[in-house]
């Protein structure tokens, strides 16, 4: 099918789950030109999501997200902040004090506030980045001493499985940590998204509470990684 037609599709499954609010449609565009990237923003996605800095800067060159927002997504290594740091909308993946000290003081010399997203390793996988949700508290009560930064909630990616239902526990952790956290009074912390669910579990993480989801082969079909080696 088209990429139009996958988004309607989308959108139509999203709104089958019964979802309270407005579901924010994130196209995860790895691996994909810029030209597929312009025609997801025109067929109605509400922000696009980058995982690796060099693809963000060479599409970015080539005005790929003029029309919608643009969020880094993937994981951001500490020697690439100054490149991302006022040039995305949202960074989604911030998982350490480290990071979120280096992009505060990138932030602060651009004259600027860089709305982020704080990362859960909700499964505890050891390939995996994010914080454990146990740190979640104590990088929250950092995060509100920190200048020129202001979280906006929070990330996951949950492990790889066939079955999408399996997920669902972690999904409904994330929930509760969202809500918890939302009662807190931290400077600079909003829980405003809660980003969790991708092509295989998009609709169970909506039915869990999920209001961002991060969509990139079921928007733009199968992504051919032998064509990147």
């Amino acid at each position: 099918m088209s990429i139009k037609q996958n988004i309607k599709m989308i959108r139509e499954n999203i709104a089958r789950a019964e979802a309270s609010g407005a579901i924010l449609l994130v196209a995860a565009t790895k691996m994909n030109d810029a030209d597929a990237v312009k025609e997801a923003i025109a067929c109605g996605v509400d922000a696009c999501g980058e995982n690796r800095v060099q693809e963000f800067l060479e599409k970015n060159e080539k005005g790929a997200y003029s029309g919608a927002p643009i969020h880094f997504i993937g994981h951001l290594q500490r020697n690439k902040v100054k490149q991302i740091v006022g040039k995305v909308d949202l960074i989604q993946s911030v998982d350490s004090k480290e990071l979120l000290t280096l992009i505060s003081n990138r932030a602060k010399m651009l004259g600027i506030t860089q709305d982020l997203l704080i990362e859960i390793n909700v499964a505890g996988e050891e390939q995996k980045s994010g914080i454990a949700a146990s740190e979640l508290s104590e990088i929250l009560r950092y995060a509100a001493e920190a200048p020129n930064i202001r979280i906006r909630g929070l990330m996951c990616v949950p492990p790889v499985t066939r079955n999408a239902e399996e997920n669902i526990p972690y999904f409904d952790q994330m929930r509760q940590l969202f809500i918890d956290n939302g009662d807190k009074k931290y400077d600079n912390v909003f829980m405003d998204f809660l980003s969790m669910g991708m092509t295989g579990d998009y609709v169970e993480a909506v039915k869990a509470g999920a209001n961002m989801v991060r969509i990139g082969s079921a928007i733009f079909g199968e992504r051919d990684y032998s064509a990147a080696n």
